[in-house]
């Protein structure tokens, strides 16, 4: 864990996920939002797109979540990558800062996202071995030595297991966290989507993974294509994973959660809708915590 951690953190309330179509509503009638989270890769370029967050920066806190790290690729960590997401970093000073735990680049190139020049643009699966462990644990490390803040990790939606995993991917993130002293983004709508297409647990899986190491929920909406789930961002959330929210805010407790929305994308009022549900629950645990602490 990096000795300069920055130490900011997001309110415990609901967010939204900021993108482009509503960038100059949200500046220019600054609605109530909690706090709002966008994908690191789209500002590496710098110019207008930058500016606009430095602009949101002033009036809202802002999570970076990045799609593009690619932490359990074979490839050697991009520098590059690493850089522009530094460079971010001191510019937007963002709360958080998260990533999938995925692969996404398995040659030697440093090239993420490319595959013998074929580009990959899916967040992939892999065994949960503890080879995979330390390979992940190391880079992670990298990571955040190179930011100087912790990093929070994210649970994938999958539509495979490996039948040589020597672990279940909870056990893997808490041993991540020990090793590391990385976070958890709970992301509840891939566990629902786990536990539909691949028989995950939901029990087991919010048991195992330590309730203190989790920093942020995310919710979201899925498709269904031929009877698999699909983790598509292009709906409202269902009332399944509502439960499970519930579920996982009774275990684990009340943290920051994102409404992520990231296709067909709907008005601002339709987002801060689905916050504002997300917020009910957060309350209606935060009450309940406290009356069973003070009784």
């Amino acid at each position: 864990m990096p000795k300069n951690n920055t130490l900011l953190s997001l309110p415990c309330t609901a967010g939204v996920g900021l993108r482009a179509p509503h960038y100059r509503e949200v500046l220019s009638m600054l609605p109530n939002l909690g706090w709002v989270e966008v994908h690191s890769e789209n500002f590496f370029g710098g110019g207008a797109s930058l500016h606009t967050l430095c602009k949101v920066r002033e009036h809202y806190p802002v999570s970076l979540h990045g799609v593009g790290m690619g932490l359990a690729s074979t490839a050697p960590l991009n520098s590059e990558h690493l850089s522009s997401l530094r460079r971010l970093c001191d510019t937007v000073q963002p709360a958080v800062v998260s990533e999938h735990l995925c692969w996404n680049a398995p040659n030697d190139s440093g090239n993420v996202g490319n595959v013998d020049g074929v580009v990959i643009n899916d967040l992939l699966p892999f065994p949960y071995t503890r080879q995979a462990l330390l390979h992940v644990a190391n880079r992670i490390e990298q990571v955040q030595e190179s930011l100087g803040r912790q990093l929070l990790v994210e649970n994938l939606s999958s539509y495979l297991s490996f039948s040589h995993s020597e672990m279940t991917e909870a056990e893997f993130l808490a041993e991540l966290t020990q090793r590391t002293g990385c976070g958890i983004l709970f992301d509840v709508e891939n566990l629902y989507v786990n536990i539909r297409n691949l028989g995950v647990d939901a029990e087991d899986f919010i048991k195992n993974i330590p309730a203190e190491a989790v920093k942020e929920y995310h919710l979201a909406g899925y498709s269904i294509q031929n009877g698999c789930l699909v983790d598509t961002h292009n709906c409202a959330v269902y009332p399944e994973v509502w439960d499970l929210y519930a579920y996982a805010l009774q275990h684990i407790g009340p943290r920051p959660t994102l409404i992520e929305w990231d296709a067909d994308i709907p008005a601002l009022s339709v987002l801060m809708g689905e916050a504002d549900k997300a917020n009910q629950q957060i309350t209606k645990q935060i009450t309940t915590r406290a009356t069973d602490h003070h009784g």
